[in-house]
C-alpha cells in the first residue's frame, strides 16, 4: 500500500534513494551485527513514524559500525498491541513504539497526555512532553520495568467516524457503540458521552466495522486514511479531542547489554527522527481532510465546548484527577491549564 502524501511531499527522490542505499546497506551487514534488534508498532510501513524510523536505524547501522542492526516490523507483524507488550516485557521483543493511551494498561499514569481536550495545539503538546509533564511519565515507566526515550513521536489529535450518521453534538453519541484502543481513557471518554465503546486493536478494526460489529471508531485522519477507513465509513466529526503518540519503549536488558557508546547512538539518532517526524506530521495533516473528501467522506465540525461541558457534567475529569493522583495531575495543568 502506497500513501502519496507522506512519500512525495517528505521524501523524494533523494530519500528514496538513500532508502534504497540503506537497505543494501543493512543487507551487507546484519550478517555481523553484535546486536541485533527487533522494533514493532502497529502502523503501515508508510505511516510518517516509520519512514523516519527507517532513516534511523540506517544512520544507527552506519555510524556503530554494524555493531546494532535494528529490523523494523510494522503494521501488527509481530501481533497486536498487547501481544507486542507481552513480548517486550519477556524480552522477545526489544523495542516498541506505543501509545501511551494503550500503555495505560499497564502505567496508568502513561495516558495523562490523551486527557481530552487538554491542549490547545501541538506545541503545548510538546512542551509538555519534553518539559515536567514528560519527566514524571518516564519516571512512572521506568518504575514498571520498562525504559524508554526522552522524545514523544507524533500521532495527532483523534476524530470520530461514523458509519450511518453524522455526529455534530454530544447526544449524537448515545448508545452508538465506538470502536477505540484498549485503553482506560478512551473507554471513559465515550461513556461520559453516553456511547458504548468497544476496545478492539488496531488490526481487528476494519472488520469491526465492516461486519457492524461497531457503528463508528475513534482515529487520527492519518490512520484513517492509510487504513481505508473511508470504505467502512461515511462521516468524520473534527472533534480534535485527543493528542495522541508514540512512546519509543525499550526492553531493559536488552537495552543495557548495549556498549554506552553504541546506546548515545542509538538514542541520540531516534530522539532526533522523532523531532523530524513531529514537523512532518501536521503538514501531513493538514492534507487528509480534502483527500478524504474526494472519497467521499462527509466532515462535520462540532464545537469542542460543548463536548468539554458534557465530559465536565459527566464526571469525567474529576475522576482522572484523582485516579491519576494530585502530582500527575498538577504537572498536567501546568500546561493546559485547569481543567473540569
Amino acid at each position: 500500500m502506497k500513501f502519496r502524501v507522506s512519500r512525495r511531499r517528505f521524501l523524494g527522490s533523494t530519500a528514496a534513494a538513500t532508502s534504497f542505499a540503506a537497505a543494501a546497506f543493512l543487507t551487507r551487514r546484519s550478517e555481523a551485527a553484535e546486536f541485533e534488534y527487533k522494533i514493532g508498532n502497529d502502523v503501515p510501513d508508510t505511516h510518517p513514524m516509520n519512514v523516519r524510523l527507517k532513516e534511523a536505524v540506517a544512520n544507527i547501522e552506519k555510524e556503530t559500525n554494524g555493531r546494532l542492526v535494528f529490523k523494523l516490523f510494522p503494521n501488527n507483524q509481530l501481533g497486536g498491541d498487547t501481544d507486542m507488550l507481552s513480548q517486550l516485557r519477556s524480552g522477545a521483543l526489544e523495542c516498541f513504539n506505543l501509545s501511551g493511551l494503550i500503555l495505560a494498561t499497564l502505567v496508568p499514569v502513561a495516558s495523562i497526555y490523551g486527557i481530552a481536550f487538554a491542549f490547545k495545539d501541538q506545541d503545548t503538546v510538546f512542551a509538555a512532553l519534553d518539559g515536567d509533564l514528560g519527566k514524571h511519565l518516564r519516571g512512572t515507566i521506568e518504575k514498571a520495568g520498562i525504559g524508554s526515550f526522552e522524545k514523544i513521536w507524533s500521532n495527532g489529535y483523534r476524530q470520530i467516524l461514523t458509519g450511518e450518521k453524522p455526529i455534530k453534538v454530544p447526544a449524537d453519541l448515545r448508545n452508538m457503540k465506538i470502536r477505540v484502543p484498549v485503553s482506560p481513557l478512551w473507554l471513559s471518554f465515550f461513556k461520559a458521552l453516553g456511547a458504548s465503546p468497544v476496545g478492539i486493536n488496531w488490526n481487528e478494526t476494519y472488520s469491526a466495522l465492516q461486519t457492524k460489529v461497531v457503528d463508528g471508531l475513534d482515529s487520527s485522519l492519518l490512520n484513517a486514511e492509510i487504513s481505508k477507513m473511508y470504505e467502512v465509513q461515511k462521516y468524520c466529526a473534527m472533534t480534535n479531542h485527543m493528542w495522541d503518540g508514540y512512546i519509543f519503549l525499550l526492553n531493559r536488558r536488552a537495552w543495557a547489554a548495549l556498549p554506552k557508546d553504541v546506546q548515545e547512538i542509538a538514542e541520540r539518532n531516534f530522539n532526533a527522527a522523532c523531532l523530524q517526524q513531529r514537523q512532518d506530521y501536521p503538514k501531513i495533516d493538514a492534507t487528509l481532510r480534502p483527500q478524504l473528501e474526494r472519497k467521499s467522506i462527509l466532515f462535520t465540525d462540532p464545537k469542542a465546548e460543548e463536548f468539554r461541558e458534557a465530559l465536565k457534567q459527566g464526571g469525567y475529569y474529576a475522576d482522572w484527577r484523582k485516579q491519576y493522583g494530585p502530582e500527575a495531575w498538577a504537572a498536567l495543568e501546568k500546561y493546559s491549564g485547569r481543567l473540569g
